[in-house]
């Protein structure tokens, strides 16, 4: 069974929602709704990884989010922290958070790995190739599929290296980070590659460009394509990830990708519908 992961962003700027619940009460209200419409785990977010995005001090960061996790843990919650700051991972830990999800599979701060390698939580480590500001510089590969697979390997072997045992890691191919149209299709088809590398895979392709660009051109949208399309493609892609093997699906509308479990596994049988909140899927 595939877990859905509903993002709760506790940011001004994130690329989707960002300011909708900048504040701890309206974020933990989100949440709590997500966890409603079937979320098995939130992934609670204070710093904008969006293209461009500046960087945000720790502090602030933590100011934002440690009163989401704390009410979301308090309320019977899964919670993921998504930082690229060990100083934050921990003290999210701390506050009762499972999971920690770094977008640069630890490569922005040489103390994650050994810092999560501390705790008892899981990690996940997704596909990086450098920050918002310049990440599409370095969207340059021969082959995407089999370079990101390598890059993912060799982050596997180094949170091995610092002490993680691999039943705690999760990968992720990070699809919108570092590449480009094309290349974030050809790592989908790919898919089947990185469940074979063994780890859990996560996938997050909610509400991306990428998906804006495929349904580009429709008179009834202008140049943009709305954001309830952009979740119906969502929808889409998270079925097609979960029939890949996908242990979960990291989304903003968790209510309409729930749905497209469901009637997916009803259809091939899967039974989507008998669900778990355990971390391990």
């Amino acid at each position: 069974m595939t877990l859905i992961m509903g993002v709760v962003n506790v940011t001004p700027d994130s690329f989707s929602d960002g300011g909708r619940h900048a504040d701890a009460d309206t974020a933990v209200a989100h949440g709590l709704a997500l966890h409603a419409q079937g979320a098995d785990i939130l992934d609670v977010g204070g710093e904008s990884t969006r293209p461009g995005a500046e960087r945000v001090d720790p502090r602030v960061e933590q100011g934002r989010v440690l009163p989401v996790v704390r009410a979301l843990v308090d309320a019977g919650v899964v919670v993921s922290i998504d930082t690229m700051n060990a100083s934050t991972a921990l003290a999210a830990v701390t506050a009762g958070a499972r999971i920690v999800n770094d977008v640069s599979g630890g490569m922005a701060d040489p103390e994650m790995l050994s810092t999560v390698a501390s705790t008892d939580a899981d990690v996940v480590l997704q596909h990086w190739r450098g920050h918002s500001a310049d990440m599409y510089a370095r969207a340059v590969y021969d082959d995407v599929v089999t370079e990101v697979a390598a890059e993912l390997r060799a982050r596997v072997e180094a949170a091995a290296a610092a002490g993680i045992a691999p039943a705690r890691v999760i990968v992720d191919p990070g699809i919108g980070f570092g590449k480009r149209g094309e290349q974030n299709w050809q790592t989908l088809r790919g898919l089947d590659r990185f469940v074979a590398m063994g780890p859990r895979v996560l996938i997050g392709t909610s509400r991306k460009r990428f998906l804006a660009d495929a349904l580009a051109g429709d008179p009834a949208d202008g140049a943009e394509p709305s954001e309830a399309r952009r979740d119906l493609a969502t929808a889409v892609t998270s079925v097609l990830a979960a029939q890949a093997g996908a242990w979960a699906v990291r989304v903003h509308d968790v209510a309409a990708t729930r749905d497209a479990l469901v009637v997916a596994g009803r259809w091939t049988g899967s039974r989507q519908d008998d669900r778990s909140g355990s971390r391990e899927g």
